[in-house]
């Protein structure tokens, strides 16, 4: 077993560190599809996959932000709570729509679509407050 991914130093049970594991890595194949699907985003799913491996592997952990794809969205989300441009219309986008579908067709009363709508809001507030790009360094 490699050194960097020894259990002794992960704080988990093994039984805890395999759930772990295997989250990680469906979380991992959703983001995976949602690189292919535009209307499944990809950040988010490996957002949990982050935690869940920086609680059960350190090696995996360190490949993922290391990852020519995946790393630098987790870079910048950590360093500077970065939502790229191209992912805040899509979260926001699919949230509308998901809205007027529930309102249109499945919501017998107006209470659910106005509950599920201030939720979202609250989401598209922070998702719109995040930074779109990292600062850049001084040249």
């Amino acid at each position: 077993m490699d050194q960097q991914d020894d259990p002794t130093d992960i704080h988990v049970s093994s039984t805890v560190r395999y759930v772990l594991l295997g989250v990680g890595w469906l979380f991992l194949a959703i983001g995976a599809i949602g690189v292919f699907l535009p209307v499944l985003p990809t950040v988010p799913f490996l957002l949990v996959t982050a935690w869940a491996w920086s609680k059960s592997s350190k090696r995996l952990h360190k490949w993922l932000y290391g990852n020519k794809t995946y790393g630098p969205y987790l870079v910048a989300w950590d360093k500077y709570g970065v939502i790229p441009p191209r992912a805040k219309a899509l979260a926001i986008g699919t949230m509308a729509v998901g809205w007027l579908f529930l309102t249109l067709y499945v919501a017998k009363s107006f209470w659910l679509p106005l509950i599920v709508g201030l939720v979202e809001l609250a989401i598209i507030a922070f998702i719109l407050t995040r930074p779109s790009r990292a600062p850049t360094q001084p040249g």
